[in-house]
């Protein structure tokens, strides 16, 4: 790991404005300062998509604030698990890190009601990678 005592999570999807964006939320919110948590998109948007931020808000976690980034061969490098949720060819691919992929749904385009389901998917794939790699808050 990045740091033995911290380990590193980095989720990926193409615009990195749904659901890595709601992951990464997540991930903040039930593991706080225990795991780095990074997200990246291979075609960033421009914003977090609303309805993602909608839907998060309504378990009180804000996402509101974050902003689409662009995923870079650092990012990867930097990190000690990689979550790609759909674009998983176009992440580049170092040893000694963990990948996963995540089949997820995407929600852009989509309406609340549709995207709770999606949110509530990531949120227990989230709390089972924070029982992975034994990050949850005491």
């Amino acid at each position: 790991m990045s740091d033995a005592a911290k380990p590193s999570v980095l989720f990926v999807c193409v615009h990195n404005a749904g659901r890595s964006q709601m992951a990464a939320g997540f991930l903040t919110y039930f593991a706080g300062d225990r795991v780095e948590v990074r997200s990246a998109g291979s075609l960033p948007a421009v914003q977090v998509n609303p309805i993602a931020v909608a839907a998060m808000a309504e378990l009180g976690i804000g996402i509101a604030a974050a902003t689409p980034k662009v995923l870079t061969t650092e990012a990867v490098q930097a990190s000690d698990y990689v979550i790609t949720m759909g674009c998983g060819d176009t992440c580049p691919v170092f040893p000694g890190k963990t990948y996963l992929d995540w089949s997820l749904e995407d929600p852009a385009g989509q309406d609340i009601d549709a995207v709770r389901p999606i949110r509530d998917e990531i949120q227990q794939r989230v709390q089972t990678l924070i029982a992975e790699i034994g990050a949850a808050r005491t």
